[in-house]
């Protein structure tokens, strides 16, 4: 499955949004420094779509806000 996301680093609070049609938005407390904020998103949607972090991969943007997720079931 592939999931169109866009990050904002640095959140007050950890958490997914549905934008709808299979976008969403991630927020994390994590900078965007030294990967810790694709860490954190990594984390966050594998809780969210109840997979292990081994499972969702950064196919698109990894050094930008907009992503691309693919999640291997």
């Amino acid at each position: 499955m592939k999931v169109e996301i866009k990050v904002i680093p640095k959140a007050k609070k950890n958490m997914v949004k549905e934008e709808g049609s299979g976008r969403y938005k991630v927020y994390v407390n994590a900078p965007a420094i030294d990967g810790k904020a694709n860490k954190a998103v990594i984390s966050m949607l594998a809780e969210f779509f109840c997979v292990r972090k081994s499972e969702v991969e950064i196919a698109i943007g990894q050094h930008s806000r907009k992503k691309v997720i693919v999640i291997h079931k």
